[in-house]
């Protein structure tokens, strides 16, 4: 060996060109062991990172679908001009549509009637609308009456012609073909004396007769009806007529049926409206009242018969309907629109829902809807002219008569019922007394007015909410301090597992049971409930008074906090005393009948599903959850700050309610939210445990329906894409609104609160 290995083996080397020894087996071993548990902790972190991700990103992702599905509804109205056709004929006063939209009636003040095919503008029917014997006779005006299917006119003799359009069909192969008919004119002579009718009104009837108004030559309003019958076995047609007249309040420059003839309604130029209600063929006196001081230029009637609007000279444009009031109804003024530029020419309602479209001027176009207040669309008409107007009788197209020509436009109006306003304000409906907060979102009639108020259910979410956690808060925070800070950790291994199996228990369940069990036995013994309320304290107090009175030597023998097994007999003779009282108390204090007595007192009802029986069950849904928190939150403060302030001096009560629960505090704030968020979004319980009608009121004794519960309920219901089924997204939106509002304050306040209290 060199002195150069020597010196290597001396500075713990090797000697050049020796191979180094293998490291022991237990160093590789522990290298590998690390290598292992550092990939392990590398592939779990991107797991937990990646679910992370994954679950903010589904988050975002329902919001997103959610926020794309009410957007469109806020939208407003399009309309745009697919086609001009050239008309025949001059002077076309009305228009009416088949329902597909293929096919265009036109009636010009000649008399004819033109049934135009849109595809290729031929007229495919003509036929005239006056009698073989009126000869010559040329109409004074023309129209189509709101609601129905007819073409009328008045002439200058002094009659009015009205005739049904037949849209006949039959199918050639696939393809559909249309044989459009007019049916037989009906000819009224409403002036005996002959005289021309300048402002006249037809009521629906057709082939089974109709009611016919006009303004005579004298002023005077004339009525009549006629009434068809056809014998089935001898095929004989009985024609019976009616007539009677009455006072009007000047000249007249509007005449319109409301629902199945009941009401008259006319306009003057004064800018009056003047209402006769009819009772057979039996005028009432007219009611009139101002719209303005403009004149009437025209009137309709929307979809139902009830509401009137009202177009006058200066463009401004209002509704009106009846209104019920003490002393019968009045014809009220019930919401104005935005002025058009020019004199109101033309009014045409839509046939789907309580929308109109108005004419102005020569070239203004504008379409509104009732019910949201909303002008969905303004714009310049494609045709100078005021000859006719006509919507289809979908609503999706319409269509404008002028200077022999015929514009077709597409209506694209998906949702006019919807606004701001609809939804979360005050809305006067149809039949109503006065404004309000009302949803309503279907009925049997085609002439309904939806209403989508979703302050109702708001209030209704909150106030189940609210029930709920009067009851549960004190309960599952007391109980938590409790057994965290007194309890026998031997009665706590039990209980403490007993009262979170309670959240394992379906919602459905507590719903039926409390449906079902609960709310007819509250009922019948809700004084119990009010004695329970007094006398479970009471009793506390007292067993808790006994038990300190108990000599220091005996109560020693017992385990500290094992005093709660003390309690539960005597809560339990409480609640059979509280049961047994329930009757005599009733009659001593409420006469025998507690809800009598209520609504005799107080005039509020007793609903057998009322908000008490929810805050009942749904209380003890949330029980567990704020429990379970809370209590973690009450052992998890740190054993020293416990110890140190009892060997200062101060006893357990003075230490649990001033170190322990400021301490804690954070924690119970964040258990109290997340009660708050299970209350909100819980659905079963309130479903089949209230009325669940849609009430805004917090009376305590009434039912409510919540967004959640709604939501359930009406989206088997709602059309794919349709109003309602945006409406409940946008209920599912403001759940997630409250929710997010609610638990951000609350991860605020609880900071707040961690930071306050760390110095302890």
């Amino acid at each position: 060996m060199t002195s150069t290995d020597l010196a290597a083996l001396s500075a713990g080397g090797l000697p050049a060109g020796a191979a180094a020894p293998p490291p022991p087996p237990a160093a590789v071993a522990g290298r590998l062991r690390a290598r292992r548990r550092w990939l392990i902790d590398r592939i779990a972190a991107v797991i937990v990172r990646a679910g992370g991700l994954a679950i903010i990103g589904s988050i975002l992702a329902i919001l997103v679908f959610i926020v794309a599905q009410v957007l469109p509804m806020l939208g407003g109205a399009t309309v745009a001009t697919t086609a001009v056709l050239p008309l025949a004929g001059a002077d076309v006063r009305a228009l009416i549509a088949d329902e597909y939209g293929t096919h265009v009636a036109a009636l010009d003040l000649s008399g004819r009637v033109r049934v135009v095919r849109l595809r290729d503008a031929t007229v495919v029917a003509e036929a005239s609308i006056l009698p073989p014997e009126a000869g010559g006779t040329r109409l004074v005006s023309a129209g189509v009456p709101p609601g129905t299917p007819l073409l009328t006119a008045s002439t200058a003799s002094g009659d009015v012609i009205s005739a049904r359009i037949l849209w006949q069909t039959r199918f050639e192969g696939q393809e559909r073909v249309w044989a459009p008919e007019l049916a037989e004119p009906v000819v009224v002579r409403v002036d005996p004396a002959g005289h021309p009718l300048t402002v006249y009104a037809v009521g629906a009837g057709g082939g089974e007769g109709q009611s016919v108004a006009a303004q005579l030559a004298d002023g005077t309003l004339a009525l009549v009806r006629e009434q068809i019958q056809k014998n089935d076995f001898t095929g004989e047609v009985t024609r019976t007529e009616e007539r009677r007249t009455a006072p009007a309040p000047g000249r007249l420059t509007q005449l319109v049926f409301g629902r199945e003839q009941r009401n008259l309604f006319g306009a003057t130029e004064r800018g009056e409206l003047v209402w006769w209600p009819l009772a057979g063929t039996t005028v009432g006196a007219p009611q009139v009242v101002s719209a303005g001081g403009a004149a009437v230029t025209a009137v309709t009637m929307l979809i139902g018969g009830q509401s009137l609007v009202v177009g006058h000279a200066d463009g401004a444009l209002s509704v009106w309907f009846p209104v019920p009031q003490a002393d019968g109804p009045r014809l009220t003024r019930i919401r104005d629109f935005p002025a058009l530029p020019g004199p109101v020419h033309a009014l045409v309602p839509s046939a789907r829902d309580k929308g109109f479209l108005a004419q102005a001027g020569a070239d203004s176009l504008a379409l509104y809807h009732s019910t949201s207040q909303r002008l969905l669309w303004s714009g310049a008409a494609p045709l100078r002219g005021e000859d006719a107007l006509a919507l289809g009788p979908k609503g999706t197209s319409a269509y404008l008569a002028a200077d022999g020509q015929l514009a077709v436009l597409a209506v694209d109006n998906p949702h006019p019922e919807v606004s701001l306003r609809s939804l979360f304000g005050k809305v006067w409906y149809e039949g109503y007394p006065g404004p309000a907060y009302v949803w309503q979102s279907s009925s049997g009639s085609d002439d309904f007015e939806p209403k989508y108020g979703l302050t109702p259910l708001l209030i209704g979410t909150l106030k189940g909410t609210l029930y709920s956690l009067l009851i549960a808060i004190p309960l599952a925070v007391l109980g938590a301090m409790y057994l965290s800070q007194f309890m026998d950790p031997r009665l706590k291994s039990a209980i403490k597992p007993a009262v979170e199996i309670m959240a394992a228990l379906p919602s459905v369940v507590l719903g039926f049971l409390a449906g079902l069990w609960l709310a007819p036995r509250l009922q019948q013994m809700f004084p119990a409930l009010m004695l329970m309320v007094l006398l479970f304290p009471l009793l506390t107090i007292a067993a808790g008074a006994a038990w300190d009175a108990v000599p220091r030597r005996l109560r020693g023998r017992c385990p500290a906090g094992s005093e709660i097994v003390l309690f539960l007999p005597v809560l339990a003779a409480g609640l059979w005393l509280s049961i047994a009282l329930s009757a005599p108390l009733e009659g001593w204090l409420f006469g025998g009948n507690f809800q009598a007595w209520l609504l005799d007192t107080t005039g509020l009802s007793y609903d057998q599903r009322n908000a008490i029986v929810v805050g009942l069950a749904m209380g003890f849904a949330v029980i567990p959850i704020i429990f379970a928190i809370s209590e973690d939150a009450f052992s998890n403060v740190p054993r020293e700050l416990v110890s140190g302030s009892l060997a200062l001096g101060a006893n357990r009560w003075q230490t649990v309610t001033r170190i322990v629960l400021p301490t804690a505090s954070p924690g119970i704030f964040s258990a109290i939210m997340v009660g708050f968020g299970r209350a909100v979004g819980e659905t079963m319980i309130v479903l089949m445990a209230t009325g669940n009608t849609p009430i805004l009121d917090w009376n305590p004794f009434n039912g409510f329906r919540t967004l959640s519960a709604n939501i359930a309920v009406e989206i088997p219901e709602a059309p794919q894409f349709g109003t309602l089924y945006r409406v409940l997204f946008l209920a599912a939106l403001l759940l997630f609104v409250v929710t997010f509002a609610v638990n951000t304050a609350a991860e605020l306040v609880r900071q707040r609160l961690r930071q306050r209290y760390a110095r302890l």
